[in-house]
């Protein structure tokens, strides 16, 4: 009988990052670790890297294998979909990567291949879409509402009543201030924050705002 085969997709620092959590999760249902491998579409990649073979895509859709199921270990949330697509076609199933010390309180629905790295906390009355990434230390607070294909860094800080809509890259250590139940703070779609940000005010969709209080990035012109 063939086996179940299950795949980190993307075999760089997020893969790597995410492997020890998928290890560990099927693992304990008794799965072994030659089963796991890496998936990565990359030229020059090594055969293997931290002890599981690295393949193609092409070479993970032609194993002898009952099934096949994958994370999604990559930081762009655009990329993420387009390999959601492709998978999905191919009937390959998801899974979710979830350390064992994050914290998930009351009311959380978090939606399918979602990554939920070490100290991530997830409060209270929260609805979170698919393939989300939430890195080191980050939480999210109380009747938050974030879309499919967000991102979070490490350490981000998302205060109640924030909604954050697709494809919202969030960037290390930003902090978002807490909305109200009829005036939300409002991340908007593929909006990036940078690094350390804090952000007070609203976010137009497909922008670009760093710094305290964090305001628009604007590129000027030699």
């Amino acid at each position: 009988m063939s086996r179940a085969l299950y795949g980190v997709y993307g075999a760089s620092g997020c893969g790597r990052g995410v492997m020890p959590l998928v290890r560990q999760s099927l693992g304990a249902r008794g799965i072994a670790a030659d089963d796991i491998v890496f998936v990565d579409d990359g030229r020059h990649v090594p055969p293997a890297v931290n002890g599981h073979p690295i393949l193609s895509y092409e070479r993970f859709l032609a194993a002898d294998a009952s099934s096949r199921t994958v994370v999604l270990a990559i930081a762009n949330g655009a990329v993420r979909e387009r390999l959601a697509c492709r998978c999905a076609d191919d009937g390959i199933r998801f899974m979710e990567a979830r350390a064992s010390n994050v914290v998930v309180m009351d009311d959380v629905l978090v939606g399918e291949g979602a990554v939920l790295s070490p100290f991530v906390t997830l409060t209270s009355n929260i609805r979170i879409g698919r393939h989300f990434h939430a890195n080191l230390y980050s939480y999210v607070e109380h009747d938050c509402v974030i879309g499919d294909f967000v991102t979070f860094a490490p350490g981000v800080q998302c205060n109640g009543n924030v909604r954050i809509e697709d494809f919202a890259y969030v960037g290390a250590g930003a902090i978002l201030r807490q909305g109200t139940p009829s005036s939300p703070l409002i991340i908007g779609r593929g909006a990036t924050i940078g690094m350390g940000a804090v952000v007070t005010r609203d976010v137009e969709p497909e922008t670009t705002v760093v710094g305290v209080p964090a305001r628009r990035l604007t590129r000027t012109t030699a």
